[in-house]
């Protein structure tokens, strides 16, 4: 008597695991590099949303081209204020609701040390979640 040979009909789905497993260490590498008040003239980027609460709402620290600063707290929103009563005010904020996003509104004419020197004064006081806005553009 012939033995009869039948066919495999499972699919082999080691290749499947392979691919999906090197493209989570692919998103597991770039999730953290993509992170987007005063009328300040935003740089173009292609980028993507923060994803957030609805509730949460973030705290926007602006810089206008001259250099002035600006905070979206209090009534008095449109109000220059120096740099050290910004970090006051975004260190109470921060200290009453750690998980809050700072966002800074950089204008695109300014040097980009400064808005840099200015995420760093904020990272400096304790503010965990720095971020920059941009205006969707084919940049």
């Amino acid at each position: 008597m012939s033995k009869k040979h039948r066919l495999a009909s499972d699919i082999n789905v080691v290749p499947y695991i392979d691919v999906m497993l090197v493209l989570l260490v692919i998103f597991m590498v770039t999730a953290p590099l993509l992170t987007q008040g005063v009328k300040v003239e935003l740089p173009q980027a292609n980028s993507q949303l923060i994803d957030g609460k609805p509730d949460d709402e973030p705290l926007i620290v602006s810089i206008k081209a001259d250099g002035s600063l600006y905070v979206n707290l209090g009534d008095a929103k449109e109000t220059q204020k120096p740099l050290a009563e910004i970090k006051e005010m975004v260190k109470k904020v921060v200290a009453s609701k750690p998980a809050t996003q700072v966002l800074v509104w950089g204008d695109h004419r300014i040097e980009y040390g400064k808005v840099v020197a200015l995420m760093s004064q904020l990272q400096g006081i304790g503010v965990q979640q720095v971020g920059l806005v941009t205006e969707p553009g084919n940049g």
